[in-house]
């Protein structure tokens, strides 16, 4: 099974982006899921989580206000809507289960903010 992230991009500060993933090889509506981001020379963090049912969510206070998460399990995806993009944002955003599964990693989706 894996994940598999697409909607980066490069976008100027203030800009908004929105990320997409989907996964395969488990029961997807009975997983709780993440946005991790990376970058270089730090540890991955999470950005923001989402229960099973979408009940409930947790966004890292950095970013609160600006991003949010959200899944669609009939659709077997989860999303992050990133506005107001600020440099610090830059990274490869990945998503994963929580906590994650080391053998699921996918290519992540690179976001740059840059003017």
């Amino acid at each position: 099974g894996q994940f598999v992230e697409s909607g980066g991009g490069l976008v100027q500060p203030g800009g908004s982006l929105r990320l997409s993933c989907r996964g395969s090889g488990f029961t997807f509506d009975n997983i709780a899921l993440g946005w991790y981001r990376q970058t270089p020379g730090e540890a991955r963090v999470a950005v923001a989580t989402i229960t099973d049912t979408g009940d409930d969510t947790y966004i890292r206070p950095s970013v609160q206000g600006r991003f949010t998460i959200s899944r669609d399990n009939s659709k077997g995806a989860v999303y992050l809507q990133m506005d107001n993009l600020q440099p610090e944002d830059t990274g490869v955003y990945y998503c994963n289960a929580v906590p994650w599964w080391n053998d699921y990693w996918g290519q992540g989706a690179q976001v740059t903010v840059s003017s």
